[in-house]
């Protein structure tokens, strides 16, 4: 045990893939990159810095001597002159030129794109492979009748596959939002100190179209086909908005899908997996509690409230920067992606192992389906000669009469029986028992499921390079 706080969403939650593009390795080794991409676009552009500089630069990206970089930053309480410092300390040749014209926010801000361009990459991934767990699942279940809800009391029948398209829909609906932010990410570029490029102007001796250039270069090394077009020193903090709002969107869509799967694990009709040595409850040892769906729900909560703070910090941000956003955008951004990570590894775990209990959801089907049916009897009832005012009376009489039957008694539901046994209806058991095939009362459901089904098809072929997962859950 550790004598100091350990984050959750590290030790319990998050997978190492999110957690190494978060990393300190990550964040440090682009910036050097960045810083190569800086000499190397200032060198073929005329200024005098040299292959043996670029070389040595680039032999030292990946070692980060940490050691030095916080000897320097409790020096200088500055940590990205830090890092020059020490990536001097390993490049004394180069270290004349190291970030030559650039601010901090030139390795900071470029380095968040960049790595939040791979985290939503990741995300993405994790959203395919749902979707595609929930396409085998749907397709198994797209035929068997269950009981739909409304104001979470009895409606009309419904399909476990149909319902499972609901689930569907909200996730695409994220990828595609998911799509469209992450293609129109692009670099701060280089801007200089109040975004205007004075120092770069300057260091290409008043050359506009050097200075341009330049910043075309650096992203076309990074990865990138565009830079902002303005900035103050930092990109607009609504970038980091649109962001988080799209990890806000995957966790509406997965806290939806987790209450409704704790509802049904309520009714008995779905337990969610269970480890043969998991333990329910501490004091009743029959409990088989839906954790992995409550964690979800929890996750998601904190995603969706942690969207909130790049909304109040662009806001909040004066003029052409202030320092405001940064303590708040180290933790509210990865955190935001971790829990992300955990949910969605979650919602895959949850549905390559769903129990589905077939009989019990045609026990609440077949509980339900008498009043279901009253519309049906009706209007047999009347094309045999019967009186459609007078039979919808009885009809109303006998349904009361069933259901306080049932809440005051604890009765089954024995509606079908009465209407049988009442003269008015001229109607036989069997002829009842013929108008209560479900069939007749789940509409287009399973042809929806099924067209449904080919639109998520399309999807997962366009995105098949991204299939293929392996979750680890720690329960």
């Amino acid at each position: 045990m550790s004598d100091r706080y350990e984050n959750p969403l590290c030790k319990r939650y998050a997978s190492a893939e999110i957690q190494r593009i978060f990393s300190a390795d990550t964040k440090f080794s682009t910036w050097r990159r960045l810083w190569v991409a800086l000499a190397e676009s200032q060198s073929e552009l005329g200024l005098s810095i040299n292959r043996e500089q670029i070389d040595e630069m680039t032999s030292h990206i990946s070692d980060i001597n940490y050691e030095a970089a916080g000897r320097y930053e409790a020096e200088t309480k500055h940590d990205v002159m830090a890092h020059i410092l020490a990536y001097g300390e390993q490049c004394p040749v180069a270290k004349p030129i190291l970030h030559l014209g650039a601010t901090s926010a030139f390795v900071g801000d470029n380095a968040d794109i960049i790595i939040q361009k791979s985290a939503l990459s990741h995300i993405k991934k994790l959203l395919i492979n749902t979707l595609s767990a929930l396409s085998d699942f749907t397709d198994k279940y797209k035929s068997v009748p269950c009981l739909a809800y409304t104001h979470f009391q009895a409606a009309q029948p419904t399909t476990v596959g149909k319902r499972a398209t609901l689930w569907m829909q909200d996730l695409i609906m994220d990828l595609e939002q998911l799509d469209f932010v992450a293609d129109n990410l692009k670099l701060l570029g280089c801007k200089g100190t109040t975004g205007t490029g004075a120092s770069f102007l300057s260091l290409f001796d008043g050359d506009h179209e050097k200075v341009k250039v330049l910043e075309q270069k650096i992203a076309a090394k990074m990865g990138f086909d565009k830079v902002y077009s303005v900035s103050g020193q930092t990109y607009s903090r609504k970038v980091d908005y649109f962001i988080l709002s799209v990890l806000s969107g995957v966790a509406q869509s997965a806290h939806k899908f987790s209450n409704d799967i704790r509802l049904l694990s309520h009714l008995k009709e779905v337990d969610e997996p269970f480890e043969d040595t998991q333990v329910g409850s501490s004091a009743m040892p029959y409990k088989r509690n839906p954790m992995r769906s409550e964690r979800i729900a929890s996750l998601s909560r904190y995603i969706m409230v942690s969207a909130l703070n790049p909304a109040l910090t662009a806001g909040a941000q004066w003029f052409e920067r202030t320092l405001d956003d940064s303590a708040n955008r180290r933790i509210s951004i990865p955190e935001a992606f971790l829990a992300t990570d955990a949910i969605l590894s979650l919602y895959i775990n949850i549905v390559e192992g769903l129990n589905v209990y077939q009989r019990v959801i045609k026990k609440h089907l077949d509980e339900e389906l008498p009043y279901m049916a009253t519309e049906n009897i009706l209007m047999y009832c009347v094309k045999k000669g019967g009186d459609r005012q007078a039979l919808h009376e009885r009809i109303r009489l006998h349904s009361a009469e069933a259901a306080k039957a049932i809440k005051l008694d604890g009765c089954n539901n024995d509606l079908l029986d009465r209407i049988a046994s009442d003269e008015a209806f001229c109607i036989t058991t069997d002829e009842l028992s013929s108008l209560l095939d479900t069939e007749h009362f789940i509409g287009r459901a399973k042809q929806q499921t099924e067209e449904f089904l080919e639109e998520v098809g399309s999807i997962l072929s366009e995105n098949k390079t991204l299939l293929g997962v392996d979750v680890k859950i720690t329960v």
